[in-house]
């Protein structure tokens, strides 16, 4: 079956299957093709998370060097920014929690394949334009918003990338074809279609429906009802014509990507937040994106918090990720910061202590954390969410976490929906798009500890409801093989 041609019942035009074909020559052209190549797998456990998450890494062996038991669920993810990592890192906890063993596997990491060529030139080039989408708002207005929301949007785009995936099935020939397979970007998930696997699960990230998200062959699991509908309706992914829907057993309304370790603390942070809101130094965790965008907010961010850290009266995290550079650029913009920092850097085990220990434990200043290990990088934001209070991120994937979020100016338009979420569960603000705007919300929350309080029995009541299970559901649906109903 040709995916590119024909996509749940709707049919493309001649002009755009001829420039899918040409967009996977031109790879092929840059890339080469190894299509013909055998690759086989081994597992290793994986760094910083092996333990935590009694996950195993999948790598490139010279022979086939892994045996898959009937509790293996294969996570099929691509590095790009950190988002598709943190997503891929919750539904390993659910698994973990659930009884399974999950496997890494990562596009992005066979470096010398034409699949892991392909994605680290995107990632690139994404990377790139996220950075020029702050710093020059004409580039940003005129071109990176309407890519993000609209050009993505197109179901011509989806027939692109149907027909690139094709060159990434590879990699996937010693998975067997029933594995349970859960993928947290698209790629992942269509590659592995193309490749024969029967239970693959397409976890969309955004809120916002997108037809680069569109996957058919796998179940399709969305976080939110609105999104279901528009992913559904394939709302708007056609201008000139009203598109035939999405087949029922082809999407499921799973709720909210969390990892078992946070869903299952839910009551007990929050009652501590609520503690600290009336009774203590607030904590502030700041999560700097990947591609080190936005640093006029964070400075602005820092410069504002500086007097009541001083004070005694509130405390900051800051989490750079594997990004040191983004870090030597805070410090040498905010040098007076200096003489209250602690910095963890690449130390991971040191990290989880420090975080284990703020939990129960009075704590002051700024800590900064950065980490050269991916691994460590991302997962080192979930461990100091629990002994935080209040987050400070983009809408992006951190915007359905169970923690009260202070939402700052996107980067990307298909990130509006994200802070749309959470205003409307109300465990998060609504997006303040300025660095005025973003100090005075910081100063309300700072200074009225009713804020927190409310945001933390909304948390609480989307709990109850199950909005933050959707990893768990996810991984049923991989191991079940369709979903028994909407959610």
């Amino acid at each position: 079956m040709d995916r590119s041609k024909v996509i749940f019942g709707n049919e493309m035009s001649d002009s755009a299957y001829r420039r899918a074909v040409k967009t996977k020559n031109n790879f092929i052209r840059k890339y080469g093709d190894d299509s013909h190549r055998e690759y086989h797998l081994s597992a290793v456990p994986a760094p910083a998370i092996g333990d935590i998450l009694n996950t195993r890494q999948l790598v490139l062996s010279p022979e086939t060097d892994v045996e898959f038991g009937k509790k293996s669920v294969i996570i099929g993810n691509i590095r790009m920014g950190f988002g598709h990592y943190r997503i891929s890192m919750a539904i390993a906890s659910a698994a973990k929690a659930m009884g399974y063993e999950p496997y890494w596997f990562d596009l992005h990491s066979f470096g010398n394949t034409t699949c892991g060529k392909i994605i680290a030139g995107q990632n690139e080039l994404y990377s790139l334009g996220s950075r020029l989408s702050q710093q020059i708002p004409l580039f940003n207005k005129l071109i990176w918003e309407p890519i993000n929301s609209e050009g993505f949007r197109k179901l011509t785009y989806n027939c692109s990338d149907q027909k690139t995936a094709e060159l990434m099935v590879p990699v996937f020939r010693d998975l067997p074809k029933d594995i349970p397979y859960i993928a947290t970007h698209v790629w992942p998930s269509q590659a592995a279609v193309h490749a024969g696997l029967t239970n693959v699960v397409n976890a969309i990230p955004d809120n916002w429906p997108m037809a680069l998200h569109l996957s058919e062959g796998a179940i399709h699991t969305v976080q939110t009802p609105s999104a279901y509908l528009g992913y559904r309706a394939l709302r708007g992914m056609d201008k000139k014509r009203i598109l035939k829907p999405m087949p029922r057993a082809s999407i499921a309304y799973t709720g909210h990507y969390i990892d078992h370790e946070l869903v299952s603390n839910i009551e007990a942070d929050c009652e501590k937040r609520k503690e600290r809101a009336h009774n203590g130094a607030k904590r502030w965790l700041m999560s700097v994106g990947g591609a080190g965008a936005q640093k006029e907010i964070f400075v602005s961010i820092i410069r504002k918090l500086l007097p009541e850290i001083r004070k005694g009266e509130a405390v900051l995290f800051v989490n750079v990720g594997d990004h040191r550079n983004v870090w030597d650029q805070l410090i040498a913009e905010i040098p007076q910061m200096r003489e209250i920092v602690t910095t963890h850097f690449d130390d991971f085990d040191e990290t989880r202590a420090f975080a284990e220990d703020a939990y129960n434990n009075d704590i002051s200043g700024i800590h900064a954390f950065c980490h050269s290990d991916i691994f460590a990088a991302v997962y080192s934001t979930n461990l100091l969410m629990r002994c935080s209070d209040v987050l400070i991120t983009k809408p992006s994937e951190l915007a359905f976490y169970p923690i009260p979020k202070l939402m700052i100016k996107r980067v990307g338009g298909h990130e509006a929906w994200g802070a749309i979420r959470a205003a409307e569960i109300g465990d998060g603000t609504y997006e303040v798009t300025t660095p005025e705007e973003t100090c005075a919300m910081l100063d309300l929350i700072q200074r009225n500890g009713d804020i927190i309080d409310m945001m933390c029995r909304n948390i609480l009541a989307a709990h109850k409801v199950g909005i933050y299970k959707g990893a768990y559901r996810a991984v049923k649906l991989a191991v079940n093989g369709k979903p028994s109903r909407n959610r």
